[in-house]
């Protein structure tokens, strides 16, 4: 896992528990306490977390800090390739729910190659990238766009949600874990993504190497109720081993880009 993506999850569990321990956080991450704290070092110099004997309580800094914009200039090249190989799995005709999300944006722009298609986006950054395009009849769903994230979550989203079907939902995820299963690290992101996978004929998860074998706050899901899993073959730690054999196990189809 690149420094920078394991930094944003290791900031991302420590604002998901409010506080947690250097053994709780380096079993999440498969990597050594001396990493952790290394981590955690360089968050608290950005104002990020404060450390506390044994590990660290989150603070509250403009969110941006591990949002979108943060995090969209990271492993460019593998959400592109992850991307690609997502948007090839899409039937021209079908009608495709997007999730927010840096690689979500990134595949967006391939969903193009597959028009005809009807894409409901659940991201802001998504959706202004397939506004426009030939071929692409463009919804975007109410809500409140979270902060940093532009992500449509909240009461209009789950509402919106609710009264429509959709034959293929494309599902970013912040965390997958063997037996935690598909969790993520705002309680309100995985409540819209437990309605999308309600409303979904196929769910497709989309997710770079550095999700597996950890787990984050809220829980969206079990493993079988996602189809198949895009991810690059970049898995590292027994935790992110264990998760991809237990996936197997539960019937999620794996395809690497």
């Amino acid at each position: 896992m690149a420094v920078a993506d394991r930094r944003d999850l290791t900031l991302r569990l420590v604002r998901g528990a409010g506080q947690t321990t250097l053994a709780e956080l380096a079993e999440r991450l498969g990597v050594s306490e001396m990493t952790v704290r290394r981590d955690l070092d360089e968050l608290q110099a950005q104002g990020l977390v404060k450390r506390v004997r044994g590990g660290a309580v989150a603070l509250g800094p403009p969110v941006e800090a591990a949002g979108f914009a943060a995090r969209e200039q990271w492993q460019t090249a593998t959400k592109d390739r992850l991307g690609a190989r997502a948007a090839e799995l899409i039937e021209p005709g079908q009608t495709v729910l997007l999730d927010a999300g840096t690689t979500m944006a990134s595949l967006a722009g391939h969903l193009v190659e597959r028009a005809p298609l009807t894409v409901v986006a659940l991201g802001l950054q998504a959706a202004a990238r397939l506004a426009d395009q030939p071929g692409i009849r463009l919804l975007v769903l109410g809500g409140e766009s979270r902060p940093g994230e532009r992500s449509l979550v909240g009461y209009l989203a789950l509402q919106a949600l609710d009264s429509l079907c959709f034959d293929t939902y494309l599902l970013s995820i912040g965390a997958v874990h063997a037996t935690a299963g598909w969790t993520e690290f705002d309680p309100d992101d995985a409540a819209v993504k437990r309605a999308a996978l309600r409303r979904s004929d196929c769910t497709i998860a989309v997710a770079d190497s550095s999700k597996l074998g950890v787990r984050a706050f809220a829980r969206v899901a079990g493993l079988d109720a996602v189809h198949t899993l895009v991810t690059d073959p970049g898995a590292d730690g027994q935790a992110a081993l264990d998760t991809l054999t237990a996936l197997s196990d539960a019937g999620v189809h794996l395809v690497h880009a």
